[in-house]
């Protein structure tokens, strides 16, 4: 590639947080400066087409060095972030227009828009670092906007306590890898890692990264603060389960050629990961507030986004990760809407089969549709099995889905359109993996051999989570739908024993008469 357009790339990457910490610093040129981040981000994607990895020291001072790394996750995850970046803070103008706070709030959102921003542009650990607990620090201002609530002041001092314990974690894994490997930059730490041997500096960093990417992303039992932040201003939600807590996410892929040196480490984020995908989706399904059963349903989406990256389904996982920010950024922006444009529960005129019939429908449906756009998934298991993965919860959701569409408005014709409807899902989504796939693969960690087994568990686990779903929907008064559904309810207490932790560690303080 030509060194001028390789200058200009990384001039344009490297704008992108910095102009959203100018719009923090000065308002009269936000408009300019948050609507240029995007197409700085679009610019230096297109240049840098399907080349491999740029690096570009910006800064370098003694053993200190401020530089970037930008490379096809970078590009992608720049273009997601500024993108809703810019739509949350023109939201913002309007949500808190009249508010006294409402520069002060602009600002912080900027603040915390650019720092995240740059942990994606990081070019080394230190940097990263750096980057990942500015992001936290201007949250917090964030979550304590009105400080006043002091339920928005408790969550976010389990927040901040989570917080401080990730730092330490990532703070000690960089520590054991300058040890090991004598780099912190990317470039030289991916080189170095290709070939080297396991040992327990490695070992013990990798558990330590996986750990804080755990802390960040609200896995289990570290989750009971994301629930608890709904006191926030509705623009800080949406950044956060838009943005932010992918940030976890984020750090397994980044680091993804030093995490796959662990096969223990993946191992546990499967696990982790999987359960809090379970645990919270029952939860979900019993909060009748809007924003909360979101933020449940945020968790759980973490959850199965820890699980991809422990199977090691790395470009599933960013494909994931982009679906997410998009759908739960527009979630959070419209849920003022939820309760007025609420569908009403109505059938179409013809009575609906019996509950059995119309699950064994969907089951059918879904499986022809499934196996129908890629027939070749099966045989395809000993090569990919991540593969048979995605297609096991894509075949679940779309069973799901059509129950659901089907309970509220039955007709054959219905049927016949929820088959289409589905078909199309499915081209679309098993053709936007392939493109992942084939997209972020050259970047991302070889991830060890696996077997069908693990997965098929996995497969199993959903399976019978969403029969139990099901069940719920349809016969709720049976004693043990009831004790489930109470317990869920309050999220089987474990917000309730992590307050009281919070409260004997830090309490109130007292009020001056």
């Amino acid at each position: 590639m030509n060194a001028n357009l390789v200058n200009i790339m990384a001039g344009l990457a490297g704008m992108v947080p910095l102009l959203h910490l100018l719009a923090g610093a000065f308002p009269a040129a936000r408009r300019c400066a948050v609507w240029g981040a995007p197409v700085a981000a679009l610019l230096a994607a297109a240049l840098l087409g399907g080349a491999g990895a740029v690096q570009r020291d910006l800064l370098v001072a003694g053993p200190f060095r401020l530089g970037l790394y930008f490379d096809r996750l970078t590009a992608l995850l720049l273009i997601l972030v500024s993108l809703l970046l810019a739509v949350i803070l023109r939201y913002s103008c309007n949500y808190l227009a009249g508010d006294p706070g409402r520069e002060r709030f602009l600002r912080w959102l900027s603040g915390t828009g650019g720092s995240v921003l740059a942990i994606l542009v990081a070019d080394n650990l230190v940097q990263l670092a750096a980057a990942w607990m500015a992001t936290s620090l201007c949250l917090h201002r964030l979550l304590v906007f009105y400080p006043d609530r002091s339920g928005a002041r408790l969550a976010a001092r389990k927040k901040f306590i989570l917080s401080r314990a990730g730092d330490a974690c990532l703070l000690g894994a960089i520590g054991l890898v300058y040890h090991r490997f004598h780099a912190g930059d990317y470039a030289t730490l991916f080189a170095d890692a290709a070939g080297a041997p396991t040992g327990p500096a490695v070992t013990l960093a990798v558990f330590l990264i996986a750990l804080c990417a755990m802390l960040k992303s609200a896995q289990f039992p570290f989750h009971s603060w994301l629930p608890d932040t709904m006191e926030t201003p509705t623009p800080v939600s949406a950044l956060m389960h838009a943005g932010i807590i992918n940030a976890g996410g984020f750090l397994i892929l980044r680091l993804s050629p030093l995490v796959v040196l662990t096969p223990s480490a993946l191992t546990l984020l499967a696990a982790a990961g999987a359960f809090t995908a379970l645990f919270a989706s029952f939860v979900m399904l019993t909060h009748a507030s809007v924003k909360r059963a979101l933020a449940f349903s945020t968790v759980a989406q973490m959850g199965f986004m820890m699980l991809e990256c422990g199977l090691g389904a790395f470009s599933l996982a960013v494909l994931h990760l982009a679906a997410h920010s998009l759908y739960k950024a527009h979630a959070f922006l419209a849920s003022g809407n939820a309760v007025s444009t609420r569908a009403a529960d109505q059938s179409g005129g013809t009575r609906p089969p019996h509950a059995a019939a119309r699950l064994a429908l969907a089951v059918l449906m879904a499986w022809a549709v499934t196996f129908g756009v890629q027939p070749r998934l099966i045989p395809a298991l000993a090569e990919n099995p991540q593969g048979l993965l995605f297609a096991g919860v894509f075949l679940l959701a779309l069973v799901y889905g059509l129950w659901n569409g089907w309970n509220r408005w039955w007709s054959w014709p219905a049927a016949l359109l929820g088959g289409l409807v589905a078909k199309l899902f499915a081209l679309a989504g098993f053709g936007l993996h392939r493109v992942f796939a084939a997209w972020l693969d050259p970047v991302l960690g070889r991830p060890p051999a696996m077997g069908g087994a693990p997965i098929l568990t996995v497969l199993g686990l959903f399976l019978l989570a969403l029969g139990v779903q099901l069940e719920l929907s349809v016969r709720p008064g049976r004693p043990f739908y009831r004790w489930l559904y109470v317990h869920a309810r309050n999220g089987f207490y474990f917000n309730t024993l992590a307050n009281r932790a919070l409260l004997s560690v830090w309490p109130p303080a007292k009020n001056k008469s």
